[in-house]
C-alpha cells in the first residue's frame, strides 16, 4: 500500500475494551493512561492501528454504548487531554486510532432526550421516535429489543411509546429528522478535528426505521434466524424488515461519507446485525460512496468449518462488486473463538491456525484484545455478572462479560491489570497465558501472531490480493491470493487430523512451499500434506 490514505484498504486493526485494558490509578476499572502505557505492546504485534470501543461520558448501563456527552471523556477513563496524549503517542507510534461512533442512540440522559421527553412542542420533539398507543394503550407494533421484551417503553409526560432497539435507558434516535442527523455528523467532525483517523459504527445499520411503523413478519418455520443475537432469544423470531436496514440509510452514509473525505486518510468500518449481513456488507461499502469496510457476524458465530468458511465467501464473492469487508473472529460482543470455535481443539495449536486464516482473508481484519494469546472465554458466575443482556437471558444466555474479563499482563493476582479487585473478575486460566508467560516462549500464541502478521506485511498479496477459492478437499481451506506479480496459494487445516491434498495442476509447475510464519507442511511431487491445525503458503511465480 503506497498511499497511506488506503492504510485501512487490508490493514489490522487492534480492538481495546477500555475498561478492561489496562488500569492506571488503581481503581479496578482500565482507562485512557493504561492504553497509552500499553501501546508500545499493541505496536510490536505488527498491527496498523487501534480501535476504542466507547470511552465518552455516560451513566455506563450498557458499558459506554450509552453516551451522554459525545464530545467528552467520561471521568471513569480520564479527560480530554488523556485522550490527545494517548492519540499523540500512538501516532508516534505509527498506529492509527480509530474510535467508537454510537449515533444511533444516546443515554435517556443525554441533553438532547431530556428536553425531547418533556412535551410534543419542543425544539428537541421530534429528535427520537415517538408514536402513540394503540387504542388499547399497547405498544406501537410488535418489534423487539434485543436486550429483552418490547422496543417500546411508554413515557407519562408525552403520553406517547419512544423507540428503543437495546436498553430502554437508550432511546433511538430519529435520523429522519435532518436536524438530528446533522447533529450526530457534528458530533463525528469534532472528533477528526481532533485527529482520530476513523470511526467504527455502532449497529450501522439501524439508523433509519419505517415511518409507517409496520409489524415485522415472523420468520417462517424452518428458515434460518439472524445472526445478530442468540437464537434464544425471541428477538430472533422476527424478519427485521420495518425495524433495520431502511433503504434511507443509503442516502445518510453518502453524508457521511462526504464528511470523511475532508478528512484524506481517514476510514469507517459499520458493524451490521442483519438477517441478510453480507449482503448490507456489500450494499454498504460498494461503489467508494458510503462505508469503508463493514463486518457481520458470519465468522463471530458458532459454524466454522472449513465448509462453511468457504460458502461464506463463495457468497460475500457473488454480492461483493468492489465491496470491501473486515473480518474477526472475535469482538467485545461475542464468545471469544478460541471456545466458541476451538472448546474441543488443541487450545494452543488451533488459535495460531485460525488467526492465520482470516489473516490470509481478503479483507480487512479487527484483533481483539487478548485474541493474540489463545485466551479463552472467561467463566463469570451470575453473581458476578455486569451485562444487563446476561441478567435478562441468564442462564441460557450468560451476557458478553466473558469476554470482557481484564487483559493478562502477568500471572499475579490481578493479572497486572490492576492493584485491586476488578469491575470483572480475572479469569485464573488466563494467568497461565498472560503476555509475560508468552512473551519469550518462541511457540507461543503470542509470538505465532506477531509472526503471521509480519509475513502479511511482507505479502501484498495478502495485503490487497484478489482472493479465489480453490478445491483442496472437503476438510481443508484453500484459496489462491494475487496482487501483481505474486501469487499465493494459502491452504488451511482447522481439524486436529492431518490432511493431504494433490495440488490443482492448473496452478502450474512453479509452486513452492515458502517457509511462512512458523507452520509445518510438506509438498512433494504436487501432493500437499498439512498437519493437524497447520497452514501452508505456497508461492506460485
Amino acid at each position: 500500500m503506497q498511499d497511506s490514505t488506503f492504510w485501512w484498504r487490508g490493514g489490522v486493526i487492534y480492538q481495546i475494551y477500555p475498561r478492561s485494558f489496562m488500569d492506571s490509578n488503581g481503581d479496578g476499572i482500565g482507562d485512557l493512561p493504561g492504553i497509552t502505557e500499553k501501546l508500545d505492546y499493541v505496536a510490536s504485534l505488527n498491527v496498523d492501528g487501534v480501535w476504542l470501543s466507547p470511552f465518552f461520558t455516560s451513566p455506563m448501563l450498557d458499558f459506554g454504548y450509552d453516551i451522554s456527552d459525545y464530545r467528552d471523556v467520561d471521568p471513569m477513563f480520564g479527560t480530554l487531554e488523556d485522550f490527545k496524549t494517548l492519540l499523540e503517542r500512538a501516532h508516534a507510534l505509527g498506529l492509527k486510532v480509530m474510535i467508537d461512533q454510537v449515533i444511533s442512540h444516546t443515554s435517556d440522559q443525554h441533553p438532547w432526550f431530556q428536553e425531547s421527553r418533556q412535551d410534543r412542542t419542543n425544539d428537541k420533539a421530534d429528535w427520537f421516535v415517538w408514536a402513540d398507543p394503540k387504542p388499547d394503550g399497547t405498544p406501537p407494533n410488535n418489534w423487539l429489543s434485543i436486550f429483552g421484551g418490547s422496543a417500546w417503553t411508554f413515557d407519562s409526560r408525552r403520553q406517547q411509546y419512544y423507540l428503543h432497539n437495546f436498553l430502554a435507558s437508550q432511546p433511538d434516535v430519529n435520523f429522519h429528522h435532518p436536524a438530528a442527523r446533522k447533529a450526530q455528523l457534528d458530533n463525528m467532525r469534532f472528533w477528526l478535528e481532533l485527529g482520530v483517523d476513523g470511526f467504527r459504527l455502532d449497529t450501522v445499520n439501524f439508523y433509519f426505521h419505517d415511518q409507517k411503523l409496520r409489524d415485522n413478519p415472523p420468520v417462517p418455520k424452518g428458515e434460518a434466524k439472524t445472526l445478530g443475537a442468540p437464537d434464544t432469544n425471541p428477538y430472533t423470531w422476527q424478519r427485521h424488515v420495518y425495524d433495520l436496514s431502511r433503504p434511507e440509510n443509503l442516502d445518510f452514509l453518502k453524508d457521511l461519507r462526504a464528511l470523511m473525505d475532508e478528512f484524506p486518510g481517514t476510514t469507517t468500518v459499520g458493524e451490521i446485525g442483519d438477517d441478510n449481513p453480507l449482503e448490507r456488507m456489500a450494499e454498504y461499502t460498494a461503489g467508494g460512496d458510503k462505508l469503508h469496510m463493514a463486518y457481520g457476524f458470519d465468522l463471530l458465530n458458532a459454524p466454522h468449518s472449513a465448509g462453511y468458511i468457504r460458502e461464506v465467501l463463495e457468497r460475500f464473492q457473488r454480492l461483493a462488486g468492489d465491496a470491501w469487508p473486515c473480518w474477526a473472529l472475535s469482538n467485545h460482543d461475542v464468545v471469544r473463538s478460541a471456545t466458541r470455535w476451538g472448546a474441543d481443539e488443541d487450545p494452543i495449536a488451533y488459535p495460531k491456525v485460525a488467526l492465520s486464516m482470516v489473516l490470509s482473508l481478503r479483507g480487512s481484519v479487527c484483533l481483539y484484545q487478548g485474541e493474540e494469546l489463545g485466551l479463552p472465554e472467561a467463566d463469570v458466575p451470575f453473581e458476578r455478572i455486569q451485562d444487563p443482556y446476561g441478567k435478562v437471558l441468564w442462564p441460557e444466555f450468560k451476557g458478553r462479560d466473558g469476554c470482557r474479563t481484564p487483559m493478562p499482563w502477568s500471572d499475579d493476582l490481578q493479572g497486572g491489570f490492576s492493584p485491586v479487585e476488578p469491575w470483572l473478575p480475572v479469569e485464573t486460566r488466563h494467568l497461565l497465558l498472560s503476555v509475560a508467560r508468552q512473551q519469550d516462549d518462541a511457540g507461543s500464541v503470542l509470538n505465532a501472531t506477531r509472526a503471521m502478521l509480519a509475513f502479511r506485511r511482507d505479502h501484498p498479496a495478502l495485503i490487497d490480493g484478489d482472493l479465489t477459492l480453490v478445491e483442496v478437499g472437503e476438510d481443508l481451506l484453500g484459496f489462491l491470493r494475487e496482487a501483481g506479480e505474486e501469487r499465493l496459494l494459502c491452504v488451511f487445516n482447522l481439524t486436529g487430523e492431518p490432511r493431504e491434498t494433490p495440488l490443482p495442476a492448473a496452478l502450474g509447475e512453479k509452486a513452492r512451499l515458502l517457509d511462512g510464519p512458523g507452520f509445518q507442511a510438506s509438498l512433494a511431487a504436487a501432493q500437499l500434506v498439512v498437519p493437524a491445525y497447520q497452514a501452508a503458503f505456497i508461492s506460485l511465480d
